[in-house]
């Protein structure tokens, strides 16, 4: 063999072998070892060898040095040949012989021929090329005798089962035949280990067993494990073979049964079905002439088109929409007044005068004949009822309801529709209510109106404006129907917490307002609604949880005080796990729920009672917030006396602060009209403060409660009892209207006061208050700050 392995070895040139060499080479005592690292070679195998040239060319130069031309091949533990210690080598491998070694690409490839199994005695290097003494252990058993003859038989029957599931087999089988006869078992069984697919390790098992029985036993084992995978793999194929060829035999039968049964005229194809499909619908609907005569053309279209083109597909989906739609279908109105009063009566506890605006616009679509032409906006805190309505007024009317939120929305095609010219096409969210309501006169909810928002793509509020307007739905144009809808029988019912709505769309509503819910009418709530539904949740039985009503009024005020119920629905299903775990832990029933354990299962109270701030310069104001109302302290101090000055804080808005100075002007100027001394702003730096700092506060309605508050520092005399004020102060001293009284109300009533001061242009609004409220309550109306200066101090 050439030892020419320098750098001047031209690519792909091959090194002739040595024919001298004699056929049965003499074992040599020392070998160089190059490493395998996904399975051992065996001695029957004569197989080609790749390896990278950089890490082991200094040992197949010295390869090429020796007489002998062999090399040990011996399995690594690592599955990188790169980078091998001497460590990672087995003790057992097959001395081989290397024909026709080639360089090329940074590789080098020789064919190995297997001779004999060798073991290490010794290591004679430590680094590349590794040198070892071997020996060459000679195999134990009589190749002759009866049982090895019998495994031998067991190995070459399991090789024939092998050959037909897998035809590789018989290529290697031909390839050993050619160099050995069956009747040497040693041979045979190296040969039929290296047919199978085990692992490295079971492999170097067999190839270290230098026992002939020992060794044929544990290759019959593989062998048998190989023909198992194998055949589970031909059944495996075939199953896959026998599916497709089912699938297609049916496909083909399908196919003639349809040309068959379209010959003989009793079946259809798929396009004159779905077109006998539009006729049926068609024919129930009571179609305007313009929607008519884009059906027909739809469906003409529809016949001409091949049923797998993309533009039979958009006409079919078209055509579907446009005949499920419910033209001239209107379910008739039930409007009884007494049955609407008890519906409401029965899902709503409280909200009277909501109920009495409802039933007045019930009425007046009594006797009028119809609903059409309505929208109502019911605006108000969360958790006050206003989805609940909505579905309470379609019960009682015995219409569908479809309710959609447009809170975010803001895709003028959401409201409008796509136009078909897009991929996904749909048409928009009324389209859509109506299809799935079934008539052409449901019940609309869309919630959050006031959160609809604007972007590039389109102002949902202003596409709102032609559904909503009745001067204009009895035409509204969906852009993916292209076909005019009349949209006015409907009833549209819109929910919002405050008024930050278009004013456009705003002017299009009847507003109901809802107002929040004092705690009397909580208890109510809590008791006939909420109550049975927290412990249905929870799968509770009535006789299983009680709670008293003492209770009830203890989460209320404590940790519920919010305008709407929600929340407090939230603290009484806490409650009622706890109890739930309780009741599994084999706790006896009923259990019953008093004060005392309301703060056990709730911790403390999250809310005190209020006391009204007192002292001088120390006022209570009111206000209303998109929750609900809420009492506003205003505090006043002189911080010192070496210059005049004034300070503002509280987060306060823009209209705030113009109130403050207006407050500060009005109140500097006629100190001596209000009994204090007229210089007292001239040397006194003042600060006013609106607790609560990091709340936005805005509005003019705290005008009189700061120069109440300006003026008790300037008299230096508090407020002589509690008393809460809202209005809006001018520089002349008029007290101007505000809004939101009912909420103000309330929230005087939940901190305690009862005696309030409001403008005298909120007369109207007070006396429109429910008995219940204003039971009570002593009330001052103003029409200038003089009378509310009078009631303050007296």
């Amino acid at each position: 063999m050439a030892n020419d392995f320098s750098d001047a070895t031209l690519e792909g040139e091959v090194i002739p072998d040595d024919r001298s060499l004699p056929a049965a080479p003499v074992l040599p005592p020392e070998l160089y070892l190059l490493p395998l690292t996904e399975k051992p070679f065996f001695p029957a195998q004569t197989l080609p060898l790749l390896m990278n040239e950089a890490p082991w060319l200094s040992t197949v130069e010295a390869i090429g040095e020796t007489p002998q031309h062999m090399v040990g091949l011996v399995v690594v533990k690592p599955d990188d040949t790169d980078d091998v210690k001497r460590g990672d080598f087995q003790a057992v491998g097959t001395a081989v012989r290397i024909h026709h070694p080639v360089r090329a690409d940074g590789k080098m490839q020789f064919i190995a021929e297997g001779v004999r199994r060798f073991r290490v005695v010794e290591w004679l290097s430590d680094t590349p090329p590794y040198r070892v003494r071997v020996e060459y252990p000679n195999e134990t058993g009589k190749p002759e005798s009866e049982e090895i003859r019998a495994y031998s038989i067991a190995i070459i029957n399991t090789i024939k089962d092998l050959l037909p599931l897998n035809p590789l087999y018989s290529e290697e089988l031909k390839f050993f035949l050619n160099r050995f006869g069956p009747s040497e078992p040693s041979r045979l069984t190296d040969f039929a280990a290296s047919l199978t697919t085990a692992s490295k390790l079971e492999l170097q098992d067999v190839l270290e067993a230098f026992s002939l029985k020992k060794r044929m036993e544990k290759v019959l084992v593989l062998l048998k494990k190989e023909l198992d995978v194998a055949r589970l793999q031909s059944q495996i194929r075939e199953r896959v073979d026998e599916k497709m060829s089912e699938q297609q035999r049916e496909f083909f039968l399908r196919q003639q049964l349809k040309a068959i049964q379209k010959e003989l005229g009793i079946a259809k194809d798929d396009k004159t079905a779905e077109l006998d499909t539009f006729r049926e619908r068609i024919a129930k609907l009571a179609l305007p002439e313009q929607a008519k005569k884009r059906i027909d053309e739809e469906m003409h279209k529809l016949s001409m088109l091949e049923t797998g083109s993309a533009e039979y597909t958009v006409t079919r989906n078209y055509l579907d929409w446009l005949t499920v739609l419910p033209w001239g279908v209107h379910t008739q109105d039930k409007i009884d007044l007494e049955r609407a009063r008890r519906i409401l009566d029965r899902d709503h506890d409280g909200l009277d005068d909501v109920k009495d605006r409802i039933i007045e616009f019930l009425a007046v679509g009594a006797m009028r004949g119809e609903m059409a032409g309505s929208i109502l906006l019911l605006i108000g805190p969360p958790g006050v009822g206003k989805t609940s309505i909505g579905k309470s007024i379609a019960e009682a009317l015995g219409r569908k309801f479809f309710r959609f939120s447009v809170g975010g929305m803001r895709d003028e095609a959401e409201i409008k529709g796509h136009r078909r010219t897009y991929i996904g096409a749909m048409p928009g969210k009324f389209v859509q209510a109506l299809k799935e309501a079934g008539s052409a006169n449901p019940v609309i909810m869309l919630d959050e109106v006031d959160k609809i928002g604007a972007s590039y793509q389109g102002d949902p509020a202003s596409a709102l404006l032609e559904v909503l307007d009745p001067e204009q739905n009895a035409d509204f144009l969906d852009h993916y129907l292209d076909v005019r809808f009349d949209l006015s029988k409907a009833l549209f019912i819109c929910t919002a917490n405050d008024f930050s709505i278009p004013s456009a769309l705003l002017d299009r509503m009847e507003v109901i307002r809802l107002s929040g819910y004092i705690t009397a009418e909580k208890i109510d709530i809590a008791k006939h609604h909420l109550w049975p539904r927290v412990l249905e949740r929870a799968g509770l039985k009535k006789n299983q949880l009680t709670i008293t009503e003492s209770a009830l009024r203890h989460v209320i005020e404590g940790y519920a005080r919010e305008a709407g119920v929600r929340n407090l629905e939230k603290q009484l299903g806490r409650v009622a796990r706890k109890a739930v775990v309780k009741i599994l832990g084999g706790a006896d029933t009923p259990i019953k729920i008093g004060v005392r354990e309301i703060e056990a299962y709730l911790d403390k109270p999250v809310f005190v009672r209020e006391r009204p701030l007192s002292g001088v310069g120390v006022v209570t104001g009111l206000a209303w917030t998109a929750m609900g109302g809420a009492t506003l302290p205003v505090e006043a101090t002189r911080v010192h006396t070496l210059n005049r000055g004034f300070k503002l804080t509280g987060k306060l808005g823009e209209v705030m602060r113009e109130s403050a100075e207006i407050a500060y002007s009005y109140v500097a100027s006629h100190l001596k009209d209000y009994g204090a001394d007229r210089s007292f702003f001239d040397t006194s730096f003042v600060h006013l403060h609106v607790p609560e700092g990091a709340t936005p506060k805005d509005g003019p309605s705290a005008g009189v409660t700061m120069a109440s508050a300006l003026l008790s520092l300037a008299k230096n005399a508090k407020i002589a009892r509690p008393v809460a004020m809202t209005g809006e102060l001018t520089l002349t001293g008029q007290v101007l209207p505000v809004g939101g009284i009912r909420e103000k109300v309330i929230a005087a009533r939940r901190v305690g006061i009862s005696e309030l001061i409001l403008p005298e242009a909120n007369r109207r609004d007070f006396d429109k208050l429910p008995a219940h409220i204003r039971a009570g309550l002593t009330v001052h109306f103003a029409k200038r700050y003089r009378e509310v200066a009078e009631v303050a101090f007296g």
